[in-house]
């Protein structure tokens, strides 16, 4: 999965993009629950009054504040505060938070013996100067037995009472600092909705320029595959992967960047929180992620294996559907559909098995993580009402404390999300890496030659098998095409005159000898000139969705209509094309399904002639041609094309007969060449299959 990324360097910026959103919302989310903190605790239990450091104090009140501090702590308040003639009062100065921070600690000392002494009716200033070092070590001894937030919250008391003696509107305080913060709120709560829309638009245009790369550079790479890397992968199975496994990688990077990236940043963020919250809560974490992390590994040692099952599958139902669907009427001719649709049936159900095991097992998580988020909540509640009973805990703090705890857990339901489809994405990816990574056995010349055309084709003591099988296809084939000669092969099934023709265009490459074409090597030869070079009519006809003229033009973009009716009038598809309502421009549908078998052959051989080649290689490909037809398709190609060179696969004599040069093959081999008259008197076999194919009265005429 991760070589996937190599194909996003071109997005390196807008990676480093979504980064930086996921931090800003990361930072909007984690800041949520200290807000909702003080607004508990600061802005309802403590009536908007944040610390120890108030507003103003009056005089009398910084007189004793400063009367009951040491001389190091009364610098520090005088610091920290400035004399209004206006008000005649004490404001503070605009301090840093470092300073605040000190200022706040030693004014909650202060004010909370102040507060004290007011509780039991001690006026200050009853105490004398000498005794005031004896009175605050025994309140400071008194004092370390008390949680810093009863210290705080009786400091805050004390500045309560210090602003209704001002004639603040204590009320009016509360309402400012509880709007102040939920304006707050709910600027994060938007800043936050942003980032995260942001954050998914970005992530789906980076995903689908991935999926629109890899699609591209996976038919890229088929393509250049030969024959042999066509049978390693099957059709099927290559269409699964150009589309669902892509579009299962496609699915999976949208969440890379939208969960993936996210839940550490906020883990880690809601860790951080935590420690300042409440750390001796901290273990509930611990034990929370341990037993995640537990369910998660048991769960996904379970699952993993059956992913790469599942695909497998759906190539299965996938290759099944495709001989179905194709092979309708045959299955119809033999009464067959019974058969057909038990062995779709166990395709189906074998995928069906194995999706419901899946999604049983995924299903189990989600419940079990909901269990354990509650659990934890429940955990958090009666430990921190403990800790709020003791003193060691506020209210407002124990629910910023659930609100993190539930951001971590929620962190990794989201890792456990994402990891129900990674498996999945994984198989795909190594099933997409397989196909990027086999490479085509027909390699480009490192110094290509371009040969002048002659129109000269030699076999030179060529064999050939396939792959690493020892028996050989074709052994020791010896022959020469010379320009405008027609060379013809025969033989039985299997004789390996299909595999012959393949050789020349390059479709697999010889395992002993060479081809030449016009004196140069074959393989020596660019494969796009090789190939432009020549005409190939496969044995199987293959037309695409489109036009007539399109499917023309397929190996001459710029053919004129001039050039394509030529073409259509040598290979005696005239007759059809013309009485079409829309000629040339008349429709073709997906395989030629709309065209009779013997139309569809004229029009490969149409679409050959168009590229005006140099070798025109017909595959067998008369066969569904009449006599008539194929006679009067000989004679224009001799009359019209005498200066190409044609090699013919035929079955039937009648279509090789007049040839410069007949090959008849057996079990790969050359066992007669020649003329028809001199087959006809020297080889066996040519003559079994004559007599299979002629009368006495035809031989004896011909």
């Amino acid at each position: 999965m991760v070589r996937m990324f190599r194909f996003m360097k071109k997005n390196v910026i807008w990676i480093l993009i979504i980064f930086g959103l996921l931090l800003g919302q990361a930072y909007c989310d984690l800041s949520l629950p200290s807000y909702t903190s003080k607004i508990v605790d600061t802005g309802l239990q403590q009536k908007g009054v944040e610390d120890a450091v108030a507003d103003s104090f009056r005089v009398e009140t910084m007189q004793n504040l400063l009367y009951v501090s040491t001389e190091k702590n009364q610098k520090t308040i005088e610091d920290g505060y400035t004399y209004s003639k206006k008000k005649d009062m004490y404001v503070v100065k605009d301090l840093d938070t470092e300073s605040h921070d000190h200022l706040n600690d030693v004014l909650s000392k202060a004010e909370m013996m102040l507060y004290i002494m007011e509780k039991r009716n001690i006026p200050v200033q009853m105490i004398p100067q000498v005794q005031m070092p004896q009175v605050r070590k025994e309140i400071n001894k008194r004092l370390k037995d008390y949680p810093d937030t009863m210290i705080t919250q009786a400091a805050i008391l004390f500045v309560q009472q210090e602003y209704k003696a001002q004639g603040v509107d204590l009320d009016q305080k509360q309402n400012d600092y509880l709007w102040n913060t939920g304006k707050k709120m709910i600027l994060m709560a938007v800043v936050a909705m942003i980032c995260s829309i942001l954050v998914a638009l970005i992530a789906s245009r980076i995903a689908a320029e991935l999926g629109k790369d890899l699609r591209n550079k996976t038919y890229e790479t088929v393509l250049t595959y030969s024959a042999k890397e066509m049978n390693q992968f099957s059709t099927a199975s290559l269409i699964t992967r150009s589309t669902n496994d892509i579009q299962q990688i496609q699915l999976v990077m949208t969440m890379i960047f939208r969960v993936v990236l996210y839940a550490p940043i906020l883990a880690i963020g809601g860790i951080i929180k935590v420690q300042q919250t409440g750390s001796y809560l901290s273990w509930i974490l611990i034990v929370a992620v341990g037993v995640l992390s537990v369910v998660m590994v048991i769960l996904f040692g379970v699952v993993m294996p059956k992913f790469k099952i599942l695909q497998k599958l759906i190539d299965s139902v996938n290759l099944i559907s495709r001989e179905i669907l194709t092979g309708i009427p045959v299955i119809r001719a033999f009464s067959a559909e019974k058969f057909e649709e038990k062995r779709f049936d166990k395709a189906n159900q074998d995928l069906t098995k194995t999706n419901l095991f899946v999604n049983r097992a995924m299903s189990c998580m989600m419940p079990l993580m909901m269990l354990i988020m509650n659990g934890i909540s429940v955990l958090i509640v009666y430990s921190g009402a403990h800790g709020i009973d003791a003193g060691k805990l506020q209210v407002g703090d124990m629910m910023a404390f659930i609100q993190y705890a539930m951001q971590i857990i929620i962190a990794f339901l989201m890792i456990s999300t994402i990891a129900i489809f990674l498996p999945r994405a994984n198989v795909s990816a190594n099933r997409i890496n397989e196909i990027l990574d086999t490479k085509s056995s027909i390699k480009e010349p490192e110094h290509p030659q371009t040969p002048e055309k002659q129109g000269k084709l030699v076999f030179d003591h060529v064999s050939f098998s396939y792959g690493h099988a020892k028996e050989k296809v074709l052994d020791d084939i010896n022959f020469t095409a010379h320009q405008g000669d027609t060379i013809a092969l025969i033989g039985s099934t299997g004789s390996g005159k299909s595999t012959l023709v393949n050789l020349i265009p390059r479709f697999y490459d010889v395992t002993e000898g060479s081809i030449l074409m016009d004196d140069v090597d074959i393989r020596n030869i660019d494969l796009k000139t090789l190939r432009d070079r020549i005409g190939f009519v496969p044995q199987k006809s293959v037309l695409f969705s489109g036009t007539i003229a399109s499917n023309l033009r397929f190996g001459k973009k710029d053919a004129l209509e001039s050039e394509l009716w030529d073409a259509i009038d040598m290979a005696q598809a005239e007759d059809f094309v013309s009485e079409k309502e829309h000629g040339m421009d008349s429709h073709i549908a997906q395989g030629g399904s709309n065209v009779s078998g013997g139309q569809k052959q004229r029009l490969a051989i149409a679409r050959a002639i168009v590229k005006h080649p140099e070798f025109l290689v017909f595959d067998d490909s008369f066969s569904a041609l009449d006599f008539a037809t194929d006679a009067r398709l000989r004679k224009a190609l001799k009359e019209k094309a005498s200066d190409v060179t044609t090699i013919i696969v035929a079955q039937r004599i009648s279509t090789i007969m007049h040839a410069d040069q007949i090959l008849v093959l057996d079990h790969g081999k050359v066992v007669g060449q020649g003329t028809h008259e001199q087959l006809m008197k020297t080889c066996d076999v040519y003559q079994q299959i004559a007599q299979s194919q002629l009368s006495q009265e035809e031989l004896a005429y011909e």
